[in-house]
Order: structure tokens, then C-alpha cells, then sequence
């Protein structure tokens, strides 16, 4: 499939760009107002870049195009692919069923991935089926949503775990996760451009990027992040803030692994961020803001999960019930 078009002017009007191979090709739509033609464009697009057939196997790379085309990552589709193809690919969308979508979740468990990957799975294979059939798309079934995860690190874990990483990525990582609760992904793609040391924030929020359920938030550095970012500016070889050798890194999951056995305290870069949010609910920081702190797309998720570990979140409740 071509890359993504751009919109340019040829002969006063306002045309679709785009390279097909060795080929720069250009389409014309037909109108010199931009809002029009931005419109025309898109529609233009999806009719030339429409699936050879219904089979998943072709709906599929239409639909990874169109969201790369918001800025989001193709390595994360591929990954959930190597699930999808081989049981969907050569399904006619239209005619899956939800309890094919029941034996595939039997099928994954089957072969050790966990219930979180395989509902992200179906997500994507639903939201595929939506894009090309809208309203009319069939019934994905998705599995419930795995019980929150209740595993997080008391401060002196945190500390013991920050004081053992040798590596200086591996250190600044840790840090910068348990200071802000961003994801591993967020944390890994920031660049220092976004790292303000005069306000004292950090936005992790990459230009383009369009917001998903995962959203990416702005958020304040504390004196254990500033001093570790400071150190690492300082040293930099690269426009990105956790780096190896100059180079971005592109996942610290096996690090993280070896740092947990060699420490003896188990946890993830998951854990990182889960214990950040409980550390701010045990100093009773309003649901509201953590929420805003984390990212999350409703005040409800954020209740469901971190409420419990606020000391005064239903006190007043708790009081009226006095006798």
C-alpha cells in the first residue's frame, strides 16, 4: 500500500500527493476551497486503498494504514497480528461469529498469553470490522477485564530497586516511572524537547500523536526526577531521554526482569506506574487529579482501582453510619 498522501495546490486547485513505489502520482479534487478538499481527499484515499476482498487478511492492513495515518505505531498492530492472522485471516469479516472469537480466546490461553492480551486482541479485530462495515459490523465478543492488579512497591522497595540498577537508562527509567505513572511506551518515545526544566514539567505528548484510550498527559517533575534528568541531559547523545549506546531504546521489559530476580522484589514497568498512583492515593491526592496524573479516560477507572488505598475516600461515609 502507498504511503499517506499530502494535500498540494497544482493549477489553482487542490490536489491528493503521494508516492506509490518509485512513482509520485497526484489526484485532484476538483475544488479550490480546503475544507472541501481535505474532505474529497480522505474519501479519494479510501476508495483507492479499499480492500482487495472482505477477508480479514485485506481489511486488515487497510485498517493498521488508517491509523497509522494518526500518528499511532504499526509495531503495535503487527504484534497483535501474529494472534489475529492466523485463526482470522482468511474469515470474511462479515461472517465472524462471537463464538469464533470464543474459540480464539480458548486457543491463546491455551498457548500462555494472558486474558489483558488476547481482549486487546479482539478490540483491534472489532474496531477493523467497524471500520469497514460501520453499523452494520457483527458482534465481536470480548472477554470481562482482568481483576485490577494489586501489586505495588512501598518506598523502600522503590529506593533498594533505583540504588541496584546499574545501567544509567535502566536507573532513569525507574525513576521517571515511579515520578510520573507514565507508560513504558511514553517514557521510552519522550524526547528532551518535551522535558521543560524552567516550568518543571514533562509532556509526554508527542506532536501528531492523536489521543487514544492510552492517553498521554503533561505532568510535574519532582526533585528525584530533576536531578536524575538533569544528570542525564548532561550526558546526552541523542534528542531522546532514555537512550543506549545514542540509540532510543525500544523496551526495557528484559531489563526490568533481570533487575527484579537479581533484587528479589518482583516487579514491572507496570508495577512502576501502579505504584505511583497507590503512593498518591495513600497521601489522599483527590481521585480527580490522579486521574488527570495518569491519563485515564474516566474518573470511574480510576475510583474502581485506586480508591481503596485512599485513607479518607468514604470516611464521611463511613461517620454517617455512627450509632
Amino acid at each position: 500500500m502507498p504511503d499517506e498522501y499530502t494535500l498540494t495546490r497544482h493549477r489553482g486547485k487542490w490536489s491528493l500527493t503521494f508516492r506509490d513505489g518509485n512513482r509520485r502520482l497526484r489526484i485532484t479534487t476538483g475544488t479550490t476551497d480546503e475544507a472541501l478538499a481535505r474532505q474529497r481527499a480522505r474519501e479519494l484515499w479510501q476508495r483507492r486503498n479499499a480492500a482487495a476482498t472482505d477477508l480479514l487478511a485485506d481489511l486488515w492492513p487497510v485498517y493498521v494504514s488508517d491509523r497509522a495515518a494518526d500518528g499511532l505505531e504499526r509495531k503495535r498492530f503487527a504484534f497483535h497480528w501474529k494472534g489475529l492472522g492466523p485463526y482470522f485471516g482468511q474469515m470474511v469479516g462479515s461472517a465472524i461469529t462471537r463464538e469464533d472469537c470464543r474459540s480464539y480466546y480458548d486457543r491463546r490461553r491455551r498457548e500462555g498469553y494472558s486474558d489483558s492480551t488476547i481482549k486487546t486482541d479482539l478490540e483491534l479485530l472489532r474496531a477493523c470490522l467497524r471500520r469497514r462495515y460501520g453499523a452494520i459490523a457483527p458482534s465481536i465478543w470480548i472477554p470481562p477485564s482482568s481483576p485490577p492488579r494489586d501489586k505495588w512497591l512501598t518506598k523502600e522497595q522503590a529506593r533498594e530497586i533505583a540504588d541496584m540498577a546499574e545501567t544509567p537508562h535502566v536507573k532513569l527509567f525507574i525513576i521517571v516511572a515511579l515520578a510520573t505513572g507514565a507508560r513504558s511506551g511514553a517514557i521510552l518515545d519522550l524526547t528532551w524537547d518535551r522535558v521543560d526544566f524552567a516550568q518543571g514539567t514533562i509532556d509526554f505528548r508527542p506532536p501528531g500523536r492523536v489521543q487514544t484510550n492510552k492517553r498521554r498527559t503533561v505532568v510535574p517533575m519532582n526533585a528525584r526526577a530533576r536531578e536524575a534528568l538533569e544528570t542525564a541531559h548532561e550526558a546526552r547523545l541523542s534528542d531522546h531521554v532514555v537512550e543506549y549506546g545514542g540509540k532510543p531504546v525500544g523496551s526495557v521489559k528484559k531489563a526490568i526482569a533481570r533487575l527484579s530476580e537479581r533484587a528479589g522484589i518482583k516487579f514491572s514497568p507496570h508495577v512502576l506506574r501502579h505504584t505511583c498512583a497507590v503512593w498518591m492515593a495513600q497521601a489522599d491526592v483527590p481521585m480527580q487529579k490522579i486521574s488527570q496524573y495518569l491519563g485515564h479516560t474516566s474518573l470511574r477507572m480510576t475510583e474502581q482501582v485506586y480508591a481503596r488505598y485512599s485513607p479518607s475516600f468514604m470516611r464521611d461515609a463511613g461517620d454517617a453510619t455512627e450509632f
